[in-house]
């Protein structure tokens, strides 16, 4: 796997190049924003990590460039910048994750392996598979072991939506574009009352509550 780490501070580079690479990645490296854009689209990568604050263009701006051409590689934004706002643009702007500087490598290698998992999921137009659970997204039917669950069209939508990006936080304000559209009369509680009722049918764990953002879809829920 290989993996692209734009970030301007050099010992904070050297060391998170050291630590990947013993994890067995492949490791590019960037430490402007500008730099880091050119590698991104000239380059074949499996996960970016992307710190904010860059001299040349901003990791923000980078982001938008980046999903701009479409390129749907995993983003994480590594950073010191922690506030509420800051972790919702980010999300908002096309990260798959947002991770706090500072930060434990262990927790940095879980949230790499998660995003890496996500391009490795079993699925089809109409079906996803992750773990013991499988979504025929057309007949609203989810199947956990050997039990048929059925669920609402809207209900559905929304756990297509969170196992098809395993992983990766999704804000309250997406899902509501997703799943209601911007012209509906729900309002954001609408979220949470079907995130319960998801809850309460499939009854496990994996559908995690990021608190004061929005819900992600884990696979391993012990981690």
């Amino acid at each position: 796997m290989k993996l692209l780490l734009i970030e301007d501070e050099v010992k904070l580079s050297e060391a998170l190049t050291v630590l990947l690479r013993r994890a067995g990645y492949t490791v590019d490296t960037a430490l402007d924003g500008l730099t880091g854009l050119n590698m991104a689209c000239t380059n074949p990568y499996d996960v970016i990590i992307l710190d904010r604050m860059l001299p040349h263009l901003d990791g923000l701006s980078v982001l938008k460039e980046i999903r701009k051409l479409k390129l749907t590689i995993p983003i994480l934004f590594l950073t010191a910048k922690d506030a509420p706002s800051d972790r919702v643009e980010g999300l908002e702007c096309g990260a798959d994750d947002y991770l706090i500087k500072p930060f434990f490598t262990e927790e940095l290698l879980a949230r790499i392996k998660a995003l890496l998992r996500r391009t490795n999921k079993k699925t089809t137009d109409n079906t996803i598979s992750i773990g013991d659970l499988t979504l025929h997204i057309l007949h609203g039917e989810a199947i956990k072991g050997n039990e048929k669950i059925q669920l609402t069209a809207k209900e559905a939508a929304l756990l297509s939506l969170l196992m098809h990006n395993v992983g990766q936080v999704i804000t309250k304000e997406r899902i509501m574009e997703k799943i209601w559209g911007y012209d509906s009369d729900a309002n954001i509680s609408n979220v949470d009352l079907y995130i319960y009722y998801l809850r309460k049918k499939l009854n496990i764990p994996n559908i995690k509550t990021i608190r004061g953002i929005g819900y992600s879809f884990e696979e391993d829920t012990d981690v």
